[in-house]
């Protein structure tokens, strides 16, 4: 197949660097600061403008100060209804107008809710930047809140809940039983998304007392980012934003601090379509600015980053213990956590899944890190840090998610080089002081079909130590209607198109005949290629369905002469990554890596090359 060819040319052209992965040390990568302008309105909302001419688009990103956490007492949900609700009519537009604003025009858009906030964003070309501030600011000041859409996107929330949730496999262990098993007083205790009975037991006032509580420009941040003249911008941001009246009341926070926990506790529950036992150990973290953050992000890094990783190596290749085993850092304002957990293979117990968990958390406890593994957790950092700034769009969300998570829009710059300063010794002190075993949450997740007979497994609730508020609802509460027609106010018309630097691609045929096409970016220290072969499913043999994904994943498993675990060492010593895929007419093998700042700049592909027009 030409593309299990494709994979070995790639495999050879790896060789330089498996002989310096081996002694790999911290590459020198210099990752600029996020470079931003920032301002805020005489009503509170706070401005950042992040200028990019290399690129024709704009991103437009709102977040609000407002997520799960902050959900009513017997509301939970609300932050995540909201997130459907922002897309319906306001005063002036139409409901769903938001997309034919950016995907009309080829962009997107798109929401999320977090236990912390609530964010909106959108991309589009940067000509249509006007209006898109337009619509942010009009759904910001007049949204529509009545009980037509209301009702029907509780269905819509419902039905998510219903299949995200409680239809997947293993959709209640990451939705609701791990965050009620990890906190005993604190709201980050409720699911994010909520329950069909506070759904159900929520009103139009108590719906409309939400949104005037926390749907406000005091409460929100605006952040913009490509292609923009930056007077203009702030021309039209004080035209359609600075009118937005800021209320007079406060704006309710959460105050209440989880105990950490000093002793364990576990769980063991059965449910239907768990296809494997799974086990999940968390423990507690402290709040996304401490400053045992980075180190903490280190040891989450070599615990399961990339296949090289303790737990990958030894649950899933050396003990064949587990068919997936990861982990995860999830810091927020408050109390977070570290996850660990294991999808066990076939015959494998939930005994030997928490012994193995145990095992590799222990081992940071026990011993220092060794020099390779610190070295090659803060190059693959450093290179996810780069990848994650590649974009205008990425580089909004960074430093979006700093203001409100940490409070200042440098927390991810500064996290970096807190990284870079991280010892060995750092990461033993995090794991013995945060990573205990009395210090451990567990949860076995068993298939109902293992259920003994007489048994009905733990129930994992929302704790009634939990502390939440009831909502009090602002006074005089304005009813928004839609604008008659002949009254609306329509987006303002497109403006001229934006012409951006782009770099021109290069095309170099070798003697063989293999075609190497090149575009060069040097603001971001970071190597991408591609590797694509003809063929994929489209040519799978009729009784063959999915031989060509099956060789995909091949491709990264092994080889005559590395073992799997060899070739994601090599390529992840450097901090960078490997994988395959096939798609319909062709597949391809995908490596990133980051680039030195002491590496020569004068590398070449020998052969004649043209520039691609």
């Amino acid at each position: 197949m030409r593309l299990v060819r494709a994979a070995l040319l790639l495999g050879a052209a790896l060789l330089p660097l498996a002989a310096t992965a081996q002694t790999a040390a911290p590459v020198a990568t210099a990752v600029k600061p996020i470079a931003y302008t920032e301002r805020t309105l005489a009503n509170g909302l706070r401005v950042y403008a992040l200028r990019d001419t290399s690129t024709p688009n704009v991103a437009v990103q709102v977040w609000y100060d407002v997520g799960s956490k902050d959900d009513p007492k017997g509301r939970s949900g609300f932050a995540h209804m909201f997130e459907h609700l922002m897309f319906k009519a306001t005063r002036n537009l139409v409901s769903e107008q938001m997309d034919r604003l950016t995907e009309d025009v080829g962009g997107y858009n798109n929401a999320s809710t977090n236990d912390d906030y609530t964010n909106y964003y959108e991309v589009v070309p940067a000509n249509h930047l006007q209006r898109l501030l337009f619509a942010e600011a009009d759904r910001m000041a007049s949204l529509v809140v009545e009980p037509k859409s209301f009702a029907s996107e509780r269905d819509v929330v419902k039905e998510e809940l219903r299949q995200s949730t409680l239809a997947r496999p293993y959709g209640k262990l990451f939705s609701t039983y791990l965050s009620a098993a990890s906190y005993t007083t604190h709201p980050y205790a409720r699911s994010t998304i909520g329950s069909i009975e506070n759904l159900e037991a929520a009103s139009i006032d108590d719906v409309r007392a939400f949104h005037a509580t926390y749907y406000r420009p005091d409460n929100a941040i605006l952040v913009v980012a490509g292609n923009f003249d930056p007077k203009q911008l702030d021309a039209w941001v004080d035209r359609y934003f600075s009118k937005i009246v800021r209320p007079t009341t406060a704006i309710p926070r959460v105050t209440v601090q989880e105990p950490m926990r000093a002793k364990p506790v576990s769980y063991t529950v059965y449910e239907p379509n768990t296809p494997l036992p799974a086990v999940l150990m968390t423990w507690h973290v402290p709040a996304d600015r401490s400053a045992d953050i980075p180190a903490l992000t280190v040891l989450n890094t070599i615990l399961s980053t990339g296949e090289s990783s303790r737990m990958y190596e030894s649950l899933v290749y050396r003990d064949q213990l587990a068919q997936d085993a990861s982990s995860f850092l999830d810091s927020k304002q408050g109390t977070g956590n570290l996850v660990a957990y294991a999808i066990l293979a076939d015959g494998k117990t939930a005994d030997q899944g928490e012994a193995a968990l145990k095992r590799e958390i222990a081992r940071f406890r026990d011993a220092p890190v060794s020099a390779a593994e610190l070295a090659e957790a803060k190059n693959e950092i450093v290179t996810a840090a780069i990848k994650s700034r590649e974009t205008a769009e990425g580089k909004a969300r960074l430093l979006a998610s700093s203001v409100i998570i940490d409070g200042d829009p440098r927390a991810a710059d500064r996290q970096l080089a807190a990284i870079q300063q991280v010892t060995a010794a750092d990461v033993q002190r995090v794991a013995r002081q945060y990573l205990g075993d009395a210090q451990s949450a567990t949860i076995r997740y068993l298939p109902d079909s293992a259920k003994p007979a007489g048994q009905t497994g733990d129930r994992i609730t929302v704790a009634p130590t939990v502390q939440t508020e009831a909502l009090t609802p602002p006074a005089d509460i304005a009813i928004v209607t839609p604008a008659p027609e002949g009254q609306r106010i329509l987006p303002p018309a497109p403006g001229a198109p934006v012409s951006a630097n782009l770099p021109q691609p290069v095309e170099t045929r070798l003697a063989n005949g293999l075609r190497v096409v090149t575009v060069e970016r040097h603001d971001l220290p970071i190597a991408t290629a591609y590797l694509v072969g003809t063929g994929g499913q489209a040519l799978d043999p009729a009784d063959r369905s999915g031989v060509s994904s099956l060789a995909a994943n091949l491709m990264t498993k092994g080889t005559t002469t590395r073992s799997a675990t060899e070739i994601a060492r090599q390529v992840e010593s450097l901090g960078g990554s490997i994988g395959a895929n096939a798609a319909s007419e062709g597949g391809s093998v995908e490596v990133t890596v980051n680039i030195p700042s002491s590496r020569p700049r004068n590398w070449s592909v020998r052969g004649r090359s043209r520039s691609m027009r």
